[in-house]
């Protein structure tokens, strides 16, 4: 295995912890009024969402199994879009605690196979 998708490799395992933190502080900050960080934190999510389908692409490439369902990623992006352009902050709060970090919670990290 290249040391390329090695880091990568490694890189997306540490993300997935962090994903799951930053979706419950993203949905407490938007019940707590602070609309401003959460906002900040979802351009941050949605930054990092990117990055994650285009590791997993890549290193699925490699012939090395990934468990993440890039569809349901990227619905989940359409739907809180959705959610602030009516800025229904309750409902965008809703996904993040209660779809999006238990998506997360479930997506399994990628075993790191040694050519």
């Amino acid at each position: 295995m290249t040391e390329i998708l090695q880091d990568t490799i490694e890189s997306y395992n540490g993300y997935l912890p962090r994903v799951i933190d930053g979706s419950k502080k993203i949905a407490e900050n938007l019940r707590g009024d602070k609309v401003f960080e959460a906002l900040k934190m979802i351009l941050d999510f949605s930054e990092g969402m990117i990055w994650m389908i285009e590791a997993s692409t890549l290193i699925k490439k490699n012939s090395v199994i990934v468990d993440l369902q890039v569809e349901k990623v990227q619905e989940y992006l359409n739907e809180i879009n959705n959610g602030l352009e009516i800025q229904d902050y309750v409902l965008v709060a809703d996904m993040f605690e209660y779809e999006i970090a238990p998506f997360f919670e479930e997506c399994m990290p990628i075993e790191e196979h040694r050519n």
